[in-house]
Parts: structure tokens; sequence; C-alpha cells
């Protein structure tokens, strides 16, 4: 368990990723030094070493639940420690499976190490990013946005950067388990020419400018959580949105999740028409976070988009909803009922929806969790440049993260965003409410950020790119099918190996 705890600080913000390498080269070491081991000793080993990460690396939550929803600490942390455990259940299952394969194949651990633990893992950290919808937070490869593996992302994304993490894991393991030279130098190499090979491909433009850059400003209120909701603040809230749109015109405007906290029913009649007039008469386009109601009970958690470009208002849904937090799922009322966070049940449009052009460039927002979900957003770019606007050339994250206060989730987070700009080749724009609202370029690297709980706006230009990166193409098909090759590489061999003890 604090082998895996280690692990957290491997991410954001502390980014001592060679930390990982060492701390899953121990976890496999284990497994394959111990083939007596049964199954429920081996499931403890993944269980436990996951759950170390899980619950230190999530334990944010905590604040959401206890400073803003009310719940009795003991209550938060079995809350967590459930949830940890749900997510330590697919490394506990991937080493149950690398077990069963083994004994069912007669595998060395050579063809462990190499082949079946890197397939699986990445095969079991994607299957938490979906099932369920998904929470795929912490993913080993997110790590690596900093790390001479980022030359990968573009081709594999994060799921098979987690497979190549567990690659090397194997590699140092096997140099460090065998006994015979030849083993252990070869080890050495294989770690060499991943390296190699990513350094080259961190060398490839897989995209190229659009257009002329573009000016933005992107809005930090800073609003305390607790307060947010609260009909005391809400006019001044409005205000002060007001003024950080209206100071200064700018290309690209933006402000944050939900910067609006009511309903667009309860806006005042001329705000979103001052909006928009503003918009007009500024040459700016506009991007508001706010809850939209169409009425008969359907509310949307939106960006809505004003321009003097377009006759009709842009719009964009959320569709990647957050349990708990934007719908109940089933049977889990009760919970919710024990906390004082006010939770609507949002619609969901669906993955596809168009983006909004700005000058030269079309920008595509997404909303907080949604940029967790890369193959969605690559989704998005692939089916947009079939259309004849053509994909977005920019990515706009729109979050609130006050609900978790100055804690490592909002680092961690950042980490996210600048993995997707890695994955597509395009610059990541961030508007948060206290943090981290950023810049980020084509190559995932931070141009400019405000501090975190501040208020502030953040100007600068940002050029816009296109072309499809490998990623874009494929999505997460790569990964899975390069796990399948190792998996049919690791059965082949196996077989053959029988055959020669026959």
């Amino acid at each position: 368990m604090l082998l895996g705890a280690s692990n957290v600080f491997s991410f954001a913000p502390f980014f001592m990723w060679p930390l990982q390498f060492l701390s899953l080269a121990t976890l496999f070491l284990l497994f394959v030094a111990h083939p007596e081991w049964n199954k429920k000793q081996v499931f403890l080993l993944g269980f436990t070493y996951a759950f170390g990460m899980m619950f230190g690396g999530v334990s944010w939550l905590l604040i959401a639940m206890t400073r803003y929803g009310g719940m009795a600490w003991p209550l938060a942390l079995i809350a967590l420690a459930f949830l940890a455990a749900y997510m330590s259940l697919f490394s506990a299952f991937s080493l149950l499976l690398a077990r069963s394969l083994r004994q069912r194949w007669g595998l060395s651990n050579t063809i462990l190490l190499l082949a079946v633990l890197p397939a699986l893992w990445a095969l079991f950290e994607y299957l938490r990013g979906y099932l369920m919808t998904g929470f795929p937070w912490l993913t080993l490869g997110y790590a690596h946005v900093v790390s001479p593996l980022a030359g990968l992302a573009p081709v594999l994304g994060v799921y098979g950067l987690s497979g190549v993490v567990a690659l090397i894991a194997g590699a140092i393991g096997l140099a460090l388990c065998s006994e015979q030279r030849l083993v252990q130098v070869s080890g050495i190499a294989l770690v060499a020419t991943v390296l190699v090979a990513s350094f080259s491909l961190r060398q490839v433009a897989w995209t190229e400018v659009q257009g002329q850059p573009i000016s933005v400003r992107l809005a930090q209120g800073n609003i305390d959580q607790g307060n947010k909701f609260n009909t005391e603040f809400i006019d001044s809230t409005l205000s002060l949105y007001r003024g950080m749109v209206t100071e200064q015109a700018a290309d690209l405007i933006a402000v944050p999740e939900t910067a609006l906290p009511i309903l667009t029913s309860q806006l005042p009649q001329d705000y979103l028409s001052d909006m928009r007039r503003y918009a007009l008469n500024s040459g700016s386009h506009l991007f508001i976070g706010v809850a939209v109601d169409d009425g008969d009970n359907r509310y949307s958690n939106s960006v809505l988009g004003y321009s003097a470009q377009a006759a009709n208002v842009y719009r964009y849904d959320k569709h990647h909803l957050v349990p708990f937090g934007e719908f109940v799922p089933y049977g889990f009322r009760w919970f919710v009922n024990m906390m004082k966070i006010p939770l609507g049940e949002f619609a969901s449009p669906g993955v596809l929806q168009p983006n909004m052009q700005v000058k030269d460039q079309r920008v595509m927002p997404n909303i907080c969790y949604e940029d967790l979900f890369g193959d969605e957003i690559a989704q998005q770019l692939r089916a947009q440049a079939r259309t004849t606007q053509g994909a977005a050339s920019i990515l706009l994250n729109v979050s609130n993260l006050a609900w978790y206060g100055d804690s490592i989730a909002i680092p961690q987070h950042l980490q996210i965003s600048q993995m997707r700009s890695l994955e597509t080749g395009r610059p990541m724009l961030r508007s948060t409410n206290t943090g981290a609202t950023a810049i980020i370029n084509p190559r995932g690297e931070v141009v400019s950020q405000l501090p975190t709980l501040s208020l502030g706006t953040l100007a600068g230009q940002v050029q816009g790119m296109q072309g499809l990166t490998p990623y874009i193409r494929f999505g997460d098909s790569t990964m899975a099918g390069i796990s399948g090759l190792a998996l049919l590489g690791a059965y082949l061999s196996g077989r053959r190996r029988r055959s020669f003890k026959k």
C-alpha cells in the first residue's frame, strides 16, 4: 500500500516521474517472484498497491464532501475508501488475469514482464476510464507530460503511455531479477530503445499552423464554493463576471463552468442580451459557462457562445456527466441526501457537437471533467474533420474546481489538459473559477498561468493548429491493437515453450 501511495508523487505537482518506474517494477517483481501465490494473495497484491495510490491521489474529494457537503469526516473517509477500492479492483484483476495466463500458457518471467503485464495494465486502465461512466484519474501516462515519453502521446494516447510505463517497469524488473548478463543488458537496451523512439517522435510536427493567432482573455473569478450558490452573493457574482468580460475586448473571452451560478431562466432579463450586444459591438467572441433551462425539467451544463460572426447563439452542452455531481446513479439517492451539495440531473446530448468559429480559428469547448476522456475529444475532432467547417484548431476547457480548495486536484487536472494538447497537437485554453487558469501550447507546455485562488484575467496570444495526429485518427484502438498483439505473442510463446517441454 505504501509502495502504491509513493506513485502519487509521480504526478503533478511533484513531477517525480522516475519514481513511477521503480514503484511499478517492484510490484511486478513481487508478482513474478511468487508463482506459488494463490488467487487471494495475488488479488491483495494488486489491490493494496492500487488502493494506496488511489486513496492518496484523490484524497482531495474529502474537501468537497466535508467542507462543502457537510458530511461527517468518518462517513467521508468511508466513502473515499469505497471509491478507492472500486478503482483498485482493475489493477487487482489485471494481476489475477496475468496469474491465470501464466499457469494456462506456461509463460516465462520474460514474457510476463515484457508482454503480458504491460498489455493488461494498459487495457485495465482503459476499462477503469470507461466502465460505469469511468473515473480515469491517476492513469499512469499522465505523469509523463514532462518526461522523455511525451513524444509517444500523439501516437498512443495516455493509455498507450501507461502500457509503455509498464513495459519499462517490466524491463527494469527483468534486469534486476535475472542472473543472466545477456538478459540484464537486453532489459537496459529495451528501455534505451523506447526513450530514443519517444525522443524521435517528439521531433515530428503532427499538426501545422492554421490562420493567424488570436488574442484571448481567460477569467478566473475566485468565487468560494461555499458562497457560489448563496443567494446573497449571486448579484455580486453576476456583476463580477460582467465586468471581467467587458473590461477589455479580445478575440476570445471565456469564463468558467457555471460562472453564472443560476439557471438561464433565473438570470436578469437583459444579462445575456447585454453580453451578446458587447460581443457584437467589440468584435469579441464570448464563451459563457451557465446552466441552461430548456423547460420541462430539462437542464444542461452548458457553454453559450456569442460573436459578431454568427447570427445564432452557439451552444455546447456537457455530455460526459459526473456521477454524484451532475446525475445521481441508480440506487445512490441515499448517499446524495447525506450531503448538502446542490445536485442537478443534467441532460446529455451525446459526444458529437459542433465547434465555434473565432476569426481564422475554430474552438471546441469541453467542460471540467470531460477533458479526462481523450478518446471522446479525438472522436469529436475526427468527426469534425469530415465536415465542411473542419476540425477545431483550439481546445477550450472551462472548469470549477473550487470544490477541492487549494489541493493537488488543481495541478493534477492541469496535467490532464496538457496530455490532451499532446494527443491532439492543439493548444488548450483553461478558464477556471479558482485554478488552474492557463494557456497550454500544442506541445503540452504551460505557456502562462494565473496563481491558484486569485482573482484575475489571463491574457495572451494563441496560435491554432490543423491536421490530425495518429491519436485523433485512431484513438485508443492503437493501444488496444498493440496490447492484443502482445497477448497473442505471449500465447504463441507459451505454446512453443510447452511443445519443447514435451
